[in-house]
């Protein structure tokens, strides 16, 4: 591939970039072809911008007013009556980010693959597939399903699917993409390899979801069928709702005032809880880290004890679809991205082995399209209903505490509906339980459904 060779080496060396080269004569035909395709596909005049970020000093943090609470909206019958009319109207697609891998849990496989529920066990992505199914029937529409994967995951997801029938979905309406790569450089801002063949690469992170959208043509499909909003939400949470209708209502009120990005939250259990806040700076919402924050603004409380500073992002958000145009109108998604310090495991051609090394990533944050909005809104919900995430293996937020949060919330619905449900004299729950979204969607749904007066202590149920 001569040609092909000289084409690139002028402007890799024009940005400092050649050394991915230097090893070219040690490669074989096929191993040529595959270096050529990931450095085709490279942006060189970003590649250039994103080395210079690397080499520059990290800036200090941007200086503004001390963070505040944002300003929530509670949800009213007529905002969930606009929520149902915009999901009647066939407007509203769900898009789920799943690229991620079960790896930290043990499990080999996609993390949607993951099987969550306390009884039956159903992976994560058969407890969506069932939320989006009892909407649809319940609205009378069909709701789209976008699946961002990652390059890793992207074929095992789409055999899952297959392998199970899309879990009663329509197979048409269930889109899949993977998410886009960022090169991955080392301290001095030069590229680094995966091994002889491989540039090093990591995921652009979920704000990279919006790029996505747009460059796996997913969100000119959304446009083609109609839809004008997104519920955006991750897969590691089984209580996530992003099809709620309160919820979806007050984006659109919200949006009715140039409103583009609604987002739901839950209150902190404790100020050092893992978890990014709502917060609003200089007047615009936004999402400050946990690690952002100071232990003084943390800690801080109102006159009634509550954590000034509580409101908890579950990565669930409503967008419209024509701001997610506008913030990727110049091909990818215009959001600051962020700089991370790794070690891992990259390719040395000087001595033809793979060995860990310090490297620098990027990555991009969706709530960052928060602070663009014109307006928006922030709801909180009842973290007992709506949170419930997987992420460790064991501890906080891990199988074994997402379980126990799953099946305390079908008591809860079960003992509003009437049902005696038994608890030892602490209040713990003394059975385990599971609601499936084709019985219940919410509490109220179980009204009218034939239950049993009473659940045993020790009882194993699924309804």
């Amino acid at each position: 591939m001569p040609t092909q060779l000289d084409t690139l080496r002028g402007p890799l060396d024009a940005i400092g970039q050649g050394h991915v080269l230097a090893h070219w004569a040690q490669l074989t035909a096929t191993q040529q072809a595959r270096l050529v395709d990931d450095l085709q596909a490279l942006d060189l005049a970003w590649v250039a911008e994103l080395a210079e970020q690397v080499r520059a000093p990290k800036p200090p943090q941007a200086a503004g007013a001390a963070p505040k609470p944002p300003p929530t909206v509670a949800i009213t019958p007529a905002l969930v009556a606009a929520g149902e009319a915009l999901l009647r109207a066939g407007q509203v697609a769900a898009f789920v980010v799943a690229g991620g891998q079960g790896t930290r849990l043990g499990h080999p496989g996609p993390k949607g693959t993951f099987p969550a529920t306390p009884v039956t066990g159903k992976p994560l992505f058969q407890v969506f597939a069932e939320q989006i199914a009892a909407v649809g029937q319940r609205y009378g529409v069909t709701v789209p399903w976008y699946v961002m994967t990652s390059p890793q995951n992207d074929a095992e997801t789409r055999v899952f699917f297959r392998a199970h029938g899309y879990f009663g979905l329509p197979q048409a309406d269930v889109v899949f993409f993977p998410q886009g790569t960022l090169p991955t450089f080392g301290p001095d801002g030069r590229l680094l390899l995966a091994g002889p063949d491989r540039l090093a690469t990591n995921p652009d992170g979920h704000g990279g979801s919006l790029t996505a959208l747009v460059r796996s043509g997913a969100l000119a499909d959304m446009r083609a069928r109609g839809v004008t909003q997104i519920a955006y939400f991750q897969v590691d949470n089984p209580l996530a709702q992003p099809l709620d209708p309160g919820f979806l209502g007050a984006h659109a009120a919200a949006a009715a005032s140039s409103g583009e990005m609604t987002s739901k939250a839950v209150r902190k259990v404790a100020p050092d809880e893992r978890v990014g806040v709502f917060a609003q700076i200089d007047g615009r919402t936004q999402v400050v880290e946990y690690s952002d924050l100071s232990p003084a603004q943390a800690a801080a409380r109102r006159p009634d004890g509550r954590l000034v500073l509580d409101a908890g992002n579950v990565a669930v958000h409503a967008l419209s679809v024509a701001f997610v145009e506008h913030l990727t109108a110049g091909g990818r998604a215009d959001l600051p991205l962020h700089r991370a310090h790794k070690r891992q495991p990259v390719y040395d051609p000087s001595v033809g082995a793979v060995a860990e090394a310090a490297v620098v990533k990027f990555e991009q944050f969706v709530f960052d399209a928060l602070p663009r909005c014109a307006a928006s809104a922030v709801i909180e919900v009842a973290r007992a209903d709506e949170f419930a995430p997987i992420k460790n293996a064991e501890g906080a937020d891990s199988p074994a505490t997402s379980r126990q949060l799953q099946s305390e919330r079908a008591a809860a619905w079960l003992a509003a509906a009437g049902v005696a449900v038994p608890r030892d004299a602490g209040g713990a729950l003394l059975c385990t339980l599971e609601i499936a979204a084709a019985t219940a969607l919410d509490a109220a749904a179980l009204a009218g459904q034939p239950l049993p007066d009473h659940i045993p202590p020790g009882a194993t149920l699924a309804l």
